[in-house]
């Protein structure tokens, strides 16, 4: 219900500054602005609802995006190591900074709070040393596609991106079989189902939601190639964190740790794991920061920990762990993100939109604790 409930919270704000901004917030280029500028944010927030669902925080992945950007801008800008590489090269780093801390954290038993603190200062020092405080600029233009670019047009010519099209169509047919095998899957288990009616208004929903998200893509450039990045870590992380026998074991270890290691789960493997796994997306992020800004700066990753932590519970999770959804990560991302863009658009000052965060953000937690007490009771 947490997770359908945020999906009606989103479609209400979308429509009251659509609204609001007399029809500007779903033009294609507002939507195309929207979505390349909260990339990061949201591939931060997929890496942080897994961390939380283990029942741990990290508040260092802001200054590891940082990091991990000054890294791949002094490779590509300063010696000239080739674009793909110095990426493969940035994602190591990343990956080594996660099970550095990881370590500490699993295998040490040092409170995830004190070893990613430590980690923000170390990393953001790190930034300084690397950048000597200026800015490295410029990128190849293929390093900067993967923020700015778009899917190439083929076909013949029409009044819409014909890729995009076919892909919205082929994503629309899978998410249509998914709910008819998903519905079919639990009926043969003889769980209750949602009643035919609501079920089928369901499927229209997801129909015109698709569709219109689609043509509104497919009328200006096409997909961006940063959706095409969040599409494929939706997919694979959220099949992991439900099918897979890792992502299992994370949600019980957040839900209740003695009781897991009865069970014979090896938490701190899965710990481990689970912030090695967030180095990659911090260091996935700022690579992607680091391109749409087509430089890389001291001052870049400021509060996306914030962000990303923010999302995450909007999205569903729950402070004490074992709870939340890698597609709520996502739509706690949206959620933040069309805030932003809508109170920007109809000239809402920056000191006013970080007092409406704020609420938001504790009615999402509030919310989830109501929910607690009254299972409980």
């Amino acid at each position: 219900m947490r997770q359908y409930g945020m999906l009606v919270a989103l479609a209400l704000i979308v429509l009251l500054f659509q609204i609001w901004t007399d029809g500007i917030l779903l033009q294609p280029l507002n939507i195309t602005n929207l979505i390349q500028q909260n990339g990061y944010i949201l591939i931060l927030a997929i890496g942080m609802m897994i961390v939380i669902i283990a029942g741990h925080i990290d508040l260092s992945v802001g200054s590891l995006a940082a990091f991990v950007g000054a890294a791949a801008a002094v490779m590509m800008v300063e010696h000239h190591v080739p674009w793909p590489v110095a990426m493969v090269v940035a994602l190591v780093v990343g990956a080594l900074a996660g099970a550095w801390q990881g370590f500490w954290i699993a295998y040490l038993g040092i409170p995830s709070f004190i070893v990613t603190l430590a980690g923000m200062l170390l990393f953001r020092g790190g930034t300084q040393i690397l950048l000597q405080g200026q800015s490295v600029a410029p990128f190849p233009k293929g390093f900067q596609s993967i923020s700015s670019g778009f899917l190439p047009e083929v076909g013949p010519h029409t009044d819409y991106h014909n890729l995009t099209v076919l892909l919205g169509l082929a994503v629309l047919a899978v998410a249509l079989l998914q709910e008819l095998r998903g519905r079919r899957q639990t009926a043969s288990y003889g769980l209750e189902v949602l009643p035919l009616g609501l079920f089928l208004v369901k499927l229209a929903v997801i129909t015109a939601a698709v569709l219109v998200f689609t043509l509104l893509l497919a009328s200006y450039h096409g997909v961006p190639i940063v959706l095409l990045i969040l599409g494929a870590l939706l997919v694979g992380f959220g099949y992991l964190m439900r099918n897979s026998i890792i992502g299992r074991h994370t949600y019980a270890i957040g839900g209740n740790e003695p009781a897991a290691k009865l069970s014979g789960v090896k938490s701190k493997r899965v710990v481990f794991l689970a912030f090695t796994n967030m180095g990659v997306l911090a260091a996935l992020a700022g690579l992607v920061f680091a391109a749409r800004l087509n430089a890389g700066t001291p001052q870049a990753g400021v509060n996306f920990e914030l962000e990303a932590i923010a999302a995450a519970f909007i999205g569903g999770a729950s402070a004490s762990g074992g709870v939340g959804t890698v597609l709520g990560a996502i739509i706690g991302g949206l959620v933040l993100g069309v805030l932003n863009n809508g109170m920007s658009l109809v000239g809402v000052g920056t000191d006013y939109q970080q007092v409406i965060k704020g609420l938001v953000l504790l009615a999402a937690v509030g919310f989830d604790v109501y929910n607690k007490r009254r299972a409980g009771s």
